[in-house]
């Protein structure tokens, strides 16, 4: 029965997590920025603190960056005409104040606080990671650093929506039959809070979008007649560098699919970003390209071609710009007659928080994200408490 998750602490979510890597309240965005290309980090924690200051005695992550956060940034008009100087902004430009997106838990917390944390909107719980007396006296030794793990004479580590998703799986049977149910008949679709422009609109327009669906951990859909063909995530430009900036400045929606994919960006599109900067007074965004033109690719998890759930080729439009879009740009889908615990595991291999809700024909019906998964959850923990 759900009954026995009760006693279960975050401390067993926490098993083999790595500590935190973070960066301090005074780096700059070009700190990040070289962080995550460095390390090939998703996320990097803010602290409060200077990790100089030794005398500091209270620390607390306020926040997190990812390479999107950058990538929206120097999009802004000021940030294109001087890319250089947006680079020396305090990284604090980069995290919302009061967001609650990151909240600090202890590890003798329940999983069932654990879970209304995530549903009242946070994103990543930071959590003590416990050391044998050696092992600390070792890193109270380490020289404090940009890239610091220590806070507070302690490491942390996080977790995210996917670790409780996969903790939850692991028992998913004591929660039956809500698990091969229909996610229709849960009615955890979200059908209102669609992010989606069309093929042909500029990507610059879908910024505000991006930006709501990394709050949101969600993704932007490209449609077609109402039909999606295919994606624009965060997911995807965190395994990016920050060239991709010009890209959105330049680029309609579909075009950035194509330069986003995992086999690095065409020819034709590096030239035609590079002619649409000068064309629009911007060449000094031309600096974000490089001398290589290249995508910096952090490594992911990604499915064959052949997988499930993916509706790439279906429209007679999409066929010829599938082998050119490639893994990266395609929609995750499933069908509102799929079973929740189906698309869990949809999630969890793609390594996403959510999963498209598409009819037959491929219109798109709606989104289903794990916070909507943990409502059910939820529900069932609550009603045997």
């Amino acid at each position: 029965m759900a009954v026995s998750l009760l006693g279960h602490e975050v401390s067993d979510l926490c098993l083999g997590k790595p500590p935190l890597r973070s960066l301090s309240v005074s780096a700059k965005v070009g700190d990040a920025l070289s962080v995550l290309k460095r390390n090939g980090d998703s996320y990097l924690s803010v602290w409060s603190c200077d990790h100089f200051n030794i005398c500091l005695e209270d620390c607390q992550c306020i926040g997190k960056v990812c390479m999107m956060d950058i990538v929206c940034f120097l999009c802004k008009q000021e940030n294109l005409l001087n890319p250089s100087a947006a680079l020396e902004s305090p990284v604090s430009v980069l995290v919302p104040k009061n967001s609650g997106i990151v909240r600090h838990l202890e590890p003798h917390a329940s999983l069932l606080e654990a879970i209304d944390m995530i549903l009242e909107g946070a994103q990543n719980l930071v959590i003590p990671l416990h050391h044998h007396s050696s092992t600390r006296k070792k890193l109270l030794l380490q020289k404090p650093s940009f890239n610091t793990i220590l806070h507070n004479h302690r490491e942390y580590c996080w977790l995210t929506q996917e670790d409780i998703i996969r903790y939850l799986l692991n028992s998913i049977s004591i929660f039956s039959p809500s698990p091969i149910q229909a996610i229709n008949s849960l009615n955890i679709i979200d059908t209102d809070d669609i992010l989606a422009v069309r093929y042909d609109d500029p990507a610059l327009s879908a910024l505000p979008l991006l930006s709501q669906s990394l709050t949101r951990q969600t993704s932007v859909a490209i449609v077609d007649d109402g039909k999606i063909i295919g994606e624009i995530s965060p997911f995807t430009i965190n395994a990016c560098d920050e060239t991709v900036a010009a890209a959105i400045a330049t680029l309609s929606a579909g075009d950035l699919m194509a330069y986003i994919d995992c086999g690095g960006p065409p020819e034709d599109l590096i030239r035609l970003v590079k002619e649409r900067l000068e064309d629009r007074k911007l060449g000094a965004a031309s600096e974000l390209m490089g001398e290589e033109y290249g995508l910096s690719w952090s490594s992911y998890s990604s499915s064959s071609d052949e997988e499930s759930g993916s509706i790439l080729g279906r429209s007679g439009r999409l066929g010829g710009y599938s082998a050119r879009v490639g893994r990266r740009s395609e929609a995750i889908v499933c069908y509102p007659w799929s079973s929740l615990v189906a698309v869990m595991i949809q999630a969890l291999a793609h390594r996403v928080s959510y999963v498209w809700v598409v009819e037959d024909d491929g219109t798109l019906a709606g989104i289903v994200t794990f916070t909507g998964m943990m409502t059910v959850f939820r529900e069932c923990l609550y009603s045997t408490a």
